[in-house]
């Protein structure tokens, strides 16, 4: 039982490797009992990673395909799941506590990467519809060919390329685009130096018992995805300064924040832009904390008037 895990999580009750191999006969030779005699795999071995996810996305969330390239991230869906489900409760309270599960709320993923975890997510769960972005041309194709190899998903999720490595939200939301909330997993480190040092210390942590073992990095990642020049604080801050040029487009905007420490910056960028509400949502996975941060230049009292104006909800 994962009790941090948000109340609406699937996830909360574990993982059922036996149903799991069911569903993805591929990750059955890989499933052994742990030290402490319950099922489980290697974590540390990228390979048995995606094979996990997979069988997970397969399972849960209506898809009949989905693949990603080696070298790429692979998400760990229970915690992505959290953000999503989190951002619906966001969203309710703008909406007289009622959870909008339609297609009229729309949502843009900024780093929507190969994987397209966030749409397959909310599409599954609350029927979302989204725009995704990345930099990425080959991580664009790949989400595009996802969407289209999955019915439920071909509909509710646009891709669009950034062509400008030095914008976030200029060139991908247009003029008549309207979004309930954008979500973001910015890129966390500094260097691609600092990305290898952090994952060969969680990874030999994890082969800790196992070592015959050569770290490896277990989630992969591209560039784009895993660090950027100034990092998380970095990319936010910029993302906090562009968005007061669509405040009028867009309900919350919102990012995960990984360092707890980046906060402060954070709210002092959010200081300068002068938004109508600040929020800070912190979620837990195991003895992890993670958090995410939203923003709204919408006054409360006009939040579920922008939501009908734009048949995010029905009435």
């Amino acid at each position: 039982m994962k009790a941090e895990l948000h109340p609406r999580n699937r996830h909360r009750q574990g993982y059922d490797f036996l149903q799991l191999a069911q569903t993805l006969p591929d990750l059955a030779p890989y499933i052994r009992q742990n030290q402490y005699g319950n099922l489980s795999v290697d974590f540390a071995d990228p390979r048995v990673v995606k094979l996990l996810n997979k069988a997970l996305l397969l399972q849960f969330y209506q898809l009949s395909y989905w693949d990603i390239p080696d070298n790429y991230l692979c998400p760990p869906v229970p915690g992505r799941v959290d953000y999503i489900h989190y951002l619906a409760d966001l969203l309710a309270d703008d909406n007289h506590g009622q959870l909008l599960r339609c297609k009229g709320v729309r949502v843009l993923d900024i780093g929507v990467g190969a994987n397209a975890i966030y749409p397959i997510v909310g599409h599954a769960e609350y029927g979302w519809s989204f725009v995704g972005s990345d930099i990425n041309p080959q991580a664009i194709n790949v989400a595009n060919v996802i969407a289209k190899s999955n019915p439920a998903l071909k509909s509710a999720l646009q891709c669009r390329l950034q062509t400008d490595s030095a914008a976030i939200f200029h060139t991908i939301i247009k003029p008549k685009d309207y979004f309930t909330f954008t979500l973001c997993n910015p890129p966390f480190y500094t260097s691609a130096q600092e990305a290898d040092a952090s994952n060969h210390k969680k990874v030999s942590n994890l082969t800790a018992s196992q070592p015959q073992k050569s770290p490896v990095r277990n989630f992969a990642g591209q560039q784009s995805e895993l660090w950027c020049p100034g990092g998380e604080r970095a990319f936010i801050s910029q993302m906090i300064i562009e968005s007061q040029d669509y405040a009028q487009q867009c309900l919350w905007f919102s990012s995960l924040v990984a360092k707890k420490d980046s906060l402060t910056l954070l709210m002092k960028t959010l200081q300068k832009v002068n938004p109508a509400e600040v929020k800070v949502i912190e979620m837990a996975q195991g003895q992890k904390i993670s958090r995410f941060i939203a923003w709204t230049f919408i006054p409360q009292a006009q939040r579920h008037a922008f939501l009908v104006k734009h048949r995010m909800v029905m009435v």
